[in-house]
């Protein structure tokens, strides 16, 4: 078939696609609508829960007969030595090419969520991480590397990233997400998509939608998000990441909203997806998504249903591997249950992405490279740079940071000599070397402890663990306030535990009932600070935890959302000044543990008032961290009277007024005081980051235009009103540094999905 029109590279790819669709038979079609998880196994969990379950038996080499859409994780089941891995894979794909009749390689795929999950591959800062740094650009940076390592290993597609809005930050996977606030996500999760397409991998955006939106914050629980809800918070990130990032493909999520499961709903992933937002790409299961709809749903009443639930929604590939898509799909079109149609459809989108991957072409060759170095000093320096940009001071009241160069030292607390207190649930030591515990972690990774010690040679630093992460054990504790009273200082490095559905504290399937540090490590904090001694505490965890109970006790507080595998450097570099801190937070931080869910997008009545005695104002503030050196703002923008569809540019100049080079996040919140539907009191809708020099100003214009105070009124539409805005100008959404009063006049504007997503902002010299 080398003459055939649909391997000439000349040819458009509808028209190629569309000959080979013709010549292919219905096994072949399904075949491209699958993926296989070689090496998960079908008689145990393995790294997911009911893998056993939903996993079907088949025939290797039957299989491949007819072609194979994907390969899952062919890096991410086992550790394996990437050059290895990649002779491997391209031995792999010669034969499934070689095996059909048509020579059409598998989309190969990987988790790529905090750096490429592979044994040896750079484990960067988590997602949580990437939000604190406010920094789009350095996260589209880190995105292209791991592009890059992702190509050069034979990759064509990976699972990131999660745009999902935290709506309650008890829930596990808060650490995988980018913020509370979905101009945040969206924003910084574009250009991690701009990244990585950039690289020629396909961005998956996932999991659309309402994935962390959950009942009670529990993992995989029903969705009870308002239309409102659902337009105005989970969706804005995924429309923004496919307009301007790119993105070629979309995972649906697990969940169900108001009783319909994602995963069954054409109105969300094909009138919405594709109709109204005019998305091309493939749309993907989340693992076992589809089996799940008889099993978990119970809106199927066997695979070949729950096959032709998806297909109708619009999913086009089952991953991760074949349940409903096979036989049980076949069965059912040739008994004419379910539409070929719908087979047809798929099958040509998927080939569709194979066609733009130079997959269909003569020439294809998965030969890798040499040598592949997946954690090299580029990428190092690089996961340096993002873990130092995004630890965030939260206090520092006295000024005892940063510490001095020979001061006495405790450092104390579970996470201090522990590698992996730096690493999300996604990286790989955390998600796959679990289950190889004889496996060394494939990374360098100095601990917290260890990079103090070489950030402070001259200290006299000694250690305590204290206590267990999670372990109820208080016995560590008298050691730890002997070694704290004999110090200057105490370091107390408390946090989390990635793991997966119930090893860890954090991470998928590791949802908590209420905000208080995990075990008894609140308890060692409470004996630590009785000692008198200053203490500073160090967080590395993958959501925020409530920290009023020690406000005022405390000399310091650090938090690091795991940083990654450069995250112990990095936070020494704070702890001893070498490092400004510049990070803000992308979550607010809880004075109490309970009161959940709240995030800083609450209307008036969420706020704290006299017709409650419970107050849930946040103890630190969504956008919120200090520096070690100070800002000065001045502003003349005023405000003015514009119509409904005008436009306002807000300026700001900003002067670094202290001793040393320091960034400073400058951002813009909406504030409506009258709307036809309750808003929230402010929301994020523009933010730049500014690096100075001491005495060195920039001057910000934000140019906003009308379009983002735009909302979904009471008949589902998105609406500009009338009437008065403010537009305030902060450094965090509680610091507010100046208000532009503006006063909007026309018609209510009805807009469509061309509106504007995005405060453009422009930075020039000051002096």
């Amino acid at each position: 078939m080398t003459t055939a029109p649909w391997r000439d590279p000349a040819l458009p790819a509808a028209a190629r696609v569309d000959d080979l669709l013709s010549r292919m038979t219905l096994e072949e079609k399904t075949a491209q609508l699958y993926g296989v998880w070689v090496g998960a196994a079908t008689d145990g969990d393995g790294v997911a829960p009911l893998q056993s379950e939903m996993t079907a038996d088949y025939d290797w080499e039957e299989l491949i007969t007819y072609g194979l859409g994907q390969l899952t994780r062919s890096y991410g089941t086992a550790p394996v030595d990437p050059a290895l891995g990649a002779q491997a894979l391209a031995r792999a794909q010669r034969r499934i090419a070689g095996a059909g009749r048509f020579g059409i390689p598998a989309v190969a795929h990987e988790e790529c969520l905090a750096g490429f999950t592979a044994w040896g591959a750079t484990a960067y800062p988590v997602p949580l991480a990437w939000g604190a740094t406010f920094d789009p650009p350095l996260v589209e940076e880190m995105a292209r590397a791991i592009g890059a390592d992702l190509r050069a290993a034979g990759v064509h597609q990976g699972l990131a990233p999660v745009l999902d809005v935290v709506r309650d930050p008890r829930w596990g996977r808060v650490e995988e997400t980018i913020g509370e606030d979905p101009y945040l996500v969206g924003t910084v999760g574009a250009a991690y998509v701009r990244g990585l397409e950039s690289a020629g991998i396909v961005a998956t955006l996932k999991h659309f939608a309402g994935y962390a939106s959950s009942a009670g914050a529990r993992n995989l629980a029903p969705v009870r998000a308002g239309i409102r809800e659902f337009a105005d918070v989970t969706l804005p990130p995924f429309e923004l990441a496919l307009r301007e990032g790119g993105a070629r493909s979309v995972m649906a999520a697990y969940t169900d909203t108001d009783g319909i499961p994602a995963s069954a709903d054409p109105s969300l992933l094909t009138e919405l997806l594709r109709e109204q937002w005019g998305f091309t790409g493939t749309v993907v299961a989340d693992y076992f998504g589809i089996g799940f709809l008889q099993t978990l749903h119970r809106v199927a009443g066997s695979p070949a249903e729950a096959a032709h639930a998806a297909l109708t929604a619009g999913i086009d590939v089952e991953l991760p591997t074949l349940k409903c898509y096979g036989k049980p799909l076949l069965e059912a079109v040739r008994a004419g249950v379910v539409p070929q149609a719908l087979v047809d459809r798929a099958a040509r989108r998927v080939l569709l992405q194979k066609c733009e991957l130079g997959l269909l072409d003569e020439d294809w060759d998965p030969e890798p490279a040499a040598a592949i170095d997946l954690d090299s000093a580029a990428n190092r320096a690089l996961a340096r740079r993002l873990a130092e940009e995004s630890v965030v001071l939260l206090d520092n009241p006295d000024g005892v940071l940063p510490l001095p160069a020979d001061t006495r030292v405790a450092v104390v607390g579970p996470r201090a000599s522990d590698a992996l207190a730096m690493l999300g649930c996604y990286s790989f030591p955390s998600h796959v070397l679990a289950h190889h515990p004889d496996v060394p972690t494939g990374v360098e990774i100095a601990t917290v402890l260890e990079a103090l010690r070489a950030e402070l040679p001259d200290a006299k630093v000694t250690f305590a663990q204290g206590c267990d992460t999670s372990d109820p054990d208080p016995s560590g504790i008298e050691e730890a306030v002997a070694r704290t009273s004999e110090a200057d200082v105490c370091v107390a490095v408390l946090g989390d535990r990635a793991g997966l559905f119930g090893r860890g504290t954090s991470g998928e399937g590791c949802d908590v009932t209420d905000l208080q540090l995990p075990g008894v490590q609140g308890d060692l904090l409470d004996a630590l600070v009785t000692t008198g001694v200053p203490v500073v505490l160090v967080l590395l965890t993958g959501r925020p935890y409530a920290l009023g109970r020690w406000h005022g006790r405390l000399a310091a507080v650090v938090q690091a959302f795991f940083p990654g595998e450069e995250g112990g450097p990095a936070v020494a570099g704070v702890l001893s000044g070498r490092v400004n801190p510049s990070g803000r937070l992308p979550v607010s931080v809880p004075r109490v543990p309970g009161g959940q869910p709240w995030t800083y997008l609450q209307p008036p009545l969420g706020l704290a008032g006299e017709v409650s005695n419970l107050d849930p104002t946040p103890l630190y503030a969504f956008g919120h961290g200090r520096s070690y050196t100070t800002f000065a703002w001045e502003s003349e923008s005023a405000g003015a009277e514009i119509g409904t569809n005008g436009a306002y540019d807000v300026a700001v100049t900003v002067r670094n007024t202290g001793e040393r080079a320091g960034a400073e996040v400058v951002q813009m919140y909406l504030h409506d005081p009258v709307a036809s539907v309750t808003r929230p009191d402010v929301r994020l809708i523009g933010y730049r980051r500014l690096e100075l020099e001491p005495g060195e100003a920039s001057r910000v214009t934000f140019h906003f235009h009308t379009d983002l105070s735009a909302f979904t009124d009471r008949s589902g539409r998105r609406v500009v009103e009338p009437g008065a805005l403010e537009l305030r100008l902060a450094a965090s959404s509680a610091e507010v540094r100046h208000t532009a009063h503006l006063q909007l006049t026309g018609p209510v504007r009805v807009l469509g999905t061309e509106r504007r997503l995005r405060c453009e902002t422009e930075v020039s010299g000051a002096g």
